[in-house]
């Protein structure tokens, strides 16, 4: 018996190459940055294609006019002294696109920018991930919650995205002992109070961080951002959610499906991908040093060679083999003992983080 497998591409009246918008701009004090790219059509095996060239700008409802620079292709970012959101206020972004001998007008539709509460909170509990018997110890999680209510019931619709930096120390005495991770993460995280009474939300799950990093070995911090949605954005980020979720069949949503609020001027008709977000933002960071059962031990296996004497030259040394620990020859007649690794991570923490502790991280005891 045989059979064979072949890849079925659906004829589909989408543009072969979508604009794709991703742009934020709150009242924090920074850069905003809009990105531009072209999606490519079905069945294409690239990724999409950062769109240089453009000339961007912003404009509000009082008639101000803001440029934005291109600092990277098919990155655009305003200037920090000259512009600063404020709620309350409309902002409507505007896209020249050059396209051939041509160019392209793209605009929003205006945003308020919508105020958002100040987070009440955010905290952490330990899980059970595997229970405690005999000589074993466990194994222990850390589920990252949040609580936050707005007193005047007006903000119904919330985004939260974070940004984390832990800190690592390498069981080695190294130059490159003491390190800092960050990382930022733009999952889709959002809630709706609509339905409730009460425009309270408690208990909000903001991540959760298993055993199998080192993120809760040293000590952790978060940093959660909450952001204030109109409705119309916030059923961008359900459906778009939902996308992320779905096991992938002819009939599930397709992003194409999934309304902007950027249009074509020339051609109305035409798809955009994307949404010119417009909010205010409230953030809250949380330390963690605690200590949490079973956390795997990342560099249990970094040694894999002893020399005890032999020579001071070793080939290759510092390029695919590094020093973990050296001990000279004691005046007693003990020899030199040298411990190598392969694994560079193993014996320098820069490669995975810096040595330049962040300006918001407090003095360890």
């Amino acid at each position: 018996m045989s059979s064979c497998v072949s890849e079925f591409i659906p004829q589909l009246t989408e543009e072969e190459e979508m604009l794709v918008v991703e742009g934020l701009i709150t009242d924090r004090q920074g850069t905003n940055t809009i990105k531009l790219s072209k999606a490519l059509p079905l069945g294409v095996r690239s990724e999409a294609k950062p769109l240089g060239g453009c000339n961007v700008k912003i404009t509000d409802d009082l008639g101000n006019t803001f440029w934005l620079r291109e600092s990277v292709t098919g990155t655009y970012i305003t200037d920090s002294i000259m512009f600063r959101g404020v709620a309350g206020r409309h902002y409507t972004l505007h896209l020249i696109v050059p396209d051939g001998n041509r160019t392209i007008n793209y605009e929003s539709y205006p945003v308020e920018m919508l105020p958002v509460p100040p987070i009440d909170r955010v905290y952490y509990e330990k899980t059970v991930i595997r229970e405690q018997f005999g000589n074993f110890d466990g194994i222990e999680g850390c589920q990252i919650y949040l609580d936050t209510h707005d007193q005047v019931n007006n903000s119904k619709f919330y985004r939260w995205d974070y940004q984390e930096t832990w800190k690592i120390r390498l069981p080695f005495d190294i130059p490159n002992q003491t390190c800092w991770i960050s990382n930022t993460f733009k999952d889709i995280n959002i809630e709706s109070t609509l339905a409730f009474k009460e425009d309270r939300i408690e208990r909000h799950p903001v991540t959760f961080i298993s055993n199998v990093t080192d993120r809760l070995k040293t000590k952790y911090s978060i940093l959660v951002n909450q952001y204030s949605l109109n409705e119309n954005e916030y059923n961008y980020w359900k459906k778009l959610k939902s996308i992320t979720v779905s096991v992938g069949g002819l009939h599930d949503i397709i992003p194409a499906s999934i309304p902007s609020n950027l249009v074509c001027i020339e051609n109305p008709g035409e798809k955009v991908l994307g949404y010119f977000s417009v909010s205010s933002v409230s953030s809250e960071r949380i330390f963690i040093k605690d200590s949490f059962s079973g956390i795997v031990d990342q560099y249990a296996k970094c040694a894999t060679d002893t020399l005890i004497g032999g020579p001071d030259y070793i080939e290759g040394l510092g390029i695919n083999i590094w020093t973990l620990f050296d001990t000279p020859a004691s005046p007693f007649s003990s020899p030199r003992i040298r411990i190598f690794t392969e694994t560079k991570g193993c014996a320098d923490c820069t490669v995975r983080g810096t040595t330049s502790k962040p300006s918001f991280w407090p003095l360890d005891k």
